[in-house]
């Protein structure tokens, strides 16, 4: 096993085979996932602060077996940030769990080299009730994302009637999500019942198009609108995180004009493509890093 150590920031680290090929479609190797991880880390980083990380590790590549994982292993070096926390709805029995936040550049590497590519976050801070609304967006075949950024429409006509400011991002597989500030005052049933009752409406009002159930046999040519994402047992996959597809993918905002500029076809985006985003318009989610209103 090759070895290397390096200096991040003030820690030195000591990352492990840096060519081997994670993404094997795309040669795409764990070098490049901790490369992106250190370039994006400036915008990244600020949405992952104070939240308990939830990662899902692939150590030998998006073809072979991963696994989720939300407590610190055994090896977490003593300078990374833990917190004990309630587990919701553990399959175990676990009261509680040490989890991982990822608040410095030396964390997102160190996981990047256990090959954590997935990083997921729930809607609230450690200690605070939600200050996120999350609709996440799952499109059943053939419906994909041009059906979804109709329904982004929909919804976000709902929710800024509501006082509220949604953004959109690509959810780097099929889908999109929708994320907008909220107060952080109020609690996680109140945000998911909030949520649940949007998306029945919607369901309603555009029934060829829209569906509130989970089932899949009911999805075909539909957009889940998937409210049950704001469940304290629950997590989202986080702004500009990779994800494990055949190709190497990222989650990643997008503006309201390119939502609705029905002429440009959305895609999801290759991580230098994110990069490029970057350096050209910074983090335009910014502004969710803000608490928002309270839910009528």
């Amino acid at each position: 096993m090759s070895r290397i150590k390096v200096q991040v920031g003030d820690r030195t680290l000591e990352l492990s085979n840096l060519d081997k090929v994670l993404y094997p479609a795309a040669g795409f190797t764990k070098g490049e996932v901790i490369d992106y991880y250190t370039r994006v880390a400036p915008v990244l980083l600020p949405h992952l602060r104070d939240r308990a990380l939830t990662r899902i590790r692939y150590p030998n590549g998006v073809d072979a077996p991963s696994f989720f994982e939300k407590n610190a292993p055994a090896s977490t070096p003593s300078w990374v940030r833990r917190e004990t926390l309630p587990v919701s709805g553990s399959s175990r029995g676990l009261q509680t769990l040490d989890y991982v936040v990822a608040h410095d550049l030396p964390t997102l590497v160190w996981l990047a080299n256990l090959a954590a590519i997935e990083l997921h976050t729930p809607q609230w801070r450690i200690g605070c009730d939600p200050d996120l609304l999350v609709i996440d967006l799952d499109p059943g075949p053939p419906a994909g994302l041009e059906e979804c950024r109709q329904v982004a429409l929909l919804v976000r006509e709902l929710l800024v009637a509501d006082g509220l400011d949604p953004q959109p991002k690509l959810s780097g597989r099929k889908g999109m999500q929708l994320a907008a500030a909220i107060s952080g005052t109020q609690p996680a049933e109140v945000v998911s019942g909030y949520a649940k009752r949007l998306a029945e409406h919607l369901a309603r009002e555009h029934s060829k198009l829209v569906t509130a159930t989970m089932a899949k046999k009911l999805r075909t040519g539909k957009v889940f609108l998937d409210w049950s994402q704001n469940n304290a047992a629950k997590t989202t996959v986080a702004p500009y995180s990779l994800r494990a597809g055949a190709m190497p993918l990222a989650s990643v905002p997008v503006t309201w004009e390119e939502v609705v500029d029905l002429s440009m076809p959305l895609r999801q985006l290759a991580p230098n493509e994110v990069l490029s985003r970057i350096a050209a318009s910074g983090d335009i989610w910014q502004s969710l890093l803000e608490c928002g209103p309270e839910l009528p």
